[in-house]
């Protein structure tokens, strides 16, 4: 009990200061993980017992919240036409991002078995946009760039379950097929099952709010709970199939949004603040207990890896994903930069250390430091970066009013804010 009302203190006092301190960049994340991280080295850990399995689930809660709750503010209409720059990130810069850190993590750590390096790679693959919230919300950021942030973060965790899972397997010397047709599998299975359960949860929960909403059936509180629960049965349906629970989630969403109608922008706001709930405890746990477990274990070889695979790792891959499509350099360089590693980071991390892995310890540790290190350098950037880049962009988009970035790109409300009446 005396944990749980140190977390409950640490919620309150990050809910007083947000505004404060988002202003400098601090986000919930780094203010939560950081007093976290304070509380675990004042606290003895052999003292505490920790159920991997709760901790997993609370943290797979809370990115599946947040996935949905924000694919519903998307217009899967306009978004049809404006897919160009996500489906490069999604589709050549994840896979070349994978490699690179394969590639990367060779020569770090040459004496690790490749398929763990491998896993290393694909855990640190994808991005959550939450640790640089300010960068998909201010509106001083061109909103093509925002979308596609938004976007990507949205979709890359969903589709780096199949690979994570197959290189899992084979880490532990469990996969029972080829590699090739194993990732196949998994792929069909994971992505297939997923959509089925989004789809039917997003269906079933838009078509029943918009019913009830009609016919004046439903108070304006329960409105709020429904969505929520559309959002745990998509990962529950998923979960059950053996699907992605966050492509469940994500699909759920933008399914629910689109039959749900106009009221989808008034009704998960809490399934929002459960999300960034489940979050906080997330994040105090990871300070707490993660990041204490791994400062003893951290060398300069799994400081050089975070360091690489938040830099090169990253950018060089969406550098190539987005060549040739008339964006300037400044852009690519401030995508590439702002690719945070996250919550789906974090549920990878549970997800190995509940099955185990070989030299788990280093690779858990690595994941851990290069998650710590997003949360600081990713958080403490934005808000400097961001103005930056709006004075170039501004500048630039007056001169050429036909450039990439000044196509325009239909923006869903801020999470957490009502839109104005």
């Amino acid at each position: 009990m005396i944990a749980v009302m140190v977390v409950l203190v640490a919620v309150m006092v990050w809910s007083a200061l947000s505004r404060v301190l988002d202003r400098r960049g601090i986000t919930a994340a780094l203010f939560l993980a950081a007093v976290g991280l304070g509380v675990g080295l004042l606290t003895p850990l052999s003292d505490i017992e920790v159920d991997i399995e709760i901790a997993e689930r609370v943290a797979e809660i809370a990115l599946v919240l947040l996935l949905f709750s924000d694919a519903t503010r998307l217009d899967l209409r306009a978004l049809r036409h404006q897919l160009s720059w996500p489906t490069r990130l999604l589709l050549i810069g994840l896979p070349l991002t994978m490699l690179a850190g394969f590639g990367v993590g060779l020569l770090v750590f040459p004496g690790m078995a490749l398929a763990s390096v491998a896993l290393l790679a694909v855990m640190l693959a994808p991005t959550d946009a939450a640790l640089g919230q300010k960068v998909v919300t201010d509106d001083s950021v061109p909103p093509r760039v925002r979308q596609s942030l938004d976007v990507e973060s949205g979709l890359n965790d969903g589709l780096s379950v199949p690979v994570f899972l197959v290189v899992l397997s084979i880490a532990n010397a469990e996969l029972e097929s080829g590699v090739a047709s194993a990732i196949a599998g998994s792929m069909a299975a994971q992505i297939g099952w997923g959509l089925l359960a989004g789809v039917f949860a997003g269906l079933f929960g838009g078509a029943l709010i918009r019913f009830a909403d009609d016919r004046d059936w439903i108070t304006p509180a329960w409105k709020q709970v429904l969505p929520l629960a559309a959002a745990l049965l998509a990962f529950a349906i998923a979960d059950q199939l053996g699907g992605s629970g966050f492509i469940a989630a994500f699909v759920g969403g933008i399914v629910f949004g689109r039959v749900a109608g106009p009221v989808r922008s008034v009704v998960t706001l809490l399934t929002e603040e459960a999300g960034e709930l489940a979050a906080a405890v997330t994040w105090f746990a990871f300070g707490a207990l993660a990041l204490v477990l791994a400062l003893p274990l951290i060398t300069w070889q799994v400081l050089l890896y975070a360091v690489l695979s938040l830099t090169v790792v990253r950018m060089i891959p969406v550098g190539i994903a987005l060549a040739g499509g008339g964006i300037r350099l400044p852009t690519i360089a401030f995508i590439g930069w702002f690719g945070p590693r996250g919550l789906a980071s974090l549920v990878f991390v549970l997800i190995a250390a509940s099955r185990g892995v070989p030299e788990q310890e280093l690779v858990l540790t690595t994941v851990v430091v290069t998650v710590a290190l997003s949360i600081v350098l990713h958080g403490l950037s934005s808000v400097p970066l961001v103005a930056r880049y709006h004075r170039w962009s501004a500048a630039m988009m007056a001169e050429d009013p036909s450039a990439a970035e000044s196509v325009a790109a239909d923006m869903p409300r801020t999470r957490r804010q009502l839109p104005p009446r």
